[in-house]
């Protein structure tokens, strides 16, 4: 029986599989034929590679889980439980750094907090602008991105050094 292409053209027919010799009928090589047989040719190829996998006990097509078609073997089994393992001691070291540190903060935010409501209770006539003094940064390096506030400090110096009278 005569070889046929794919769309059922005889061989050495215009527009068919290509000779022996590389020379389709009167012209050349058509390059869809050629695609054509390549794509086949790998298709038979994975249809071996799945062949094997049957008889070598595994069943064809995906495995669930993306396992391999044999299954997990021993040591993979092995070395997954490892990882397990070792990943759940991690996370619990985080969770105590995570617990310790933020029993640190709340130690640290109770305790700024205490002074700033004993700083609050104790206003002693006079000592309006100390407190305010100690709110304000005093220092003329600041920023160059920030506000010029010169004239704000010069103004808080001098009312804490003199202050006014009621």
């Amino acid at each position: 029986m005569a070889d046929l292409d794919p769309f059922g053209a005889p061989a050495g027919a215009p527009g068919g599989p290509a000779l022996g010799n590389g020379v389709a009928g009167a012209g050349e090589e058509d390059p869809a034929a050629a695609f054509l047989a390549q794509q086949e040719s790998e298709i038979a190829g994975i249809e071996n590679d799945e062949a094997f996998a049957i008889l070598d006990g595994g069943a064809p097509g995906p495995q669930p889980h993306g396992e391999p078609p044999g299954g997990p073997d021993a040591n993979s089994r092995k070395q997954e439980t490892e990882w397990k393992e070792k990943a759940i001691k991690e996370l619990e070291e985080w969770y105590a750094r995570q617990d310790e540190q933020l029993q640190k903060t709340k130690a640290n935010n109770r305790a700024a907090e205490e002074a700033f409501v004993n700083d609050i209770d104790e206003s002693s006539p006079g000592t309006e602008w100390e407190r305010v003094a100690r709110l304000c940064d005093f220092n003329p390096k600041s920023s160059k991105q920030a506000k010029d506030v010169s004239r704000m400090r010069s103004v808080l110096i001098s009312l804490k050094q003199a202050p006014l009278v009621h």
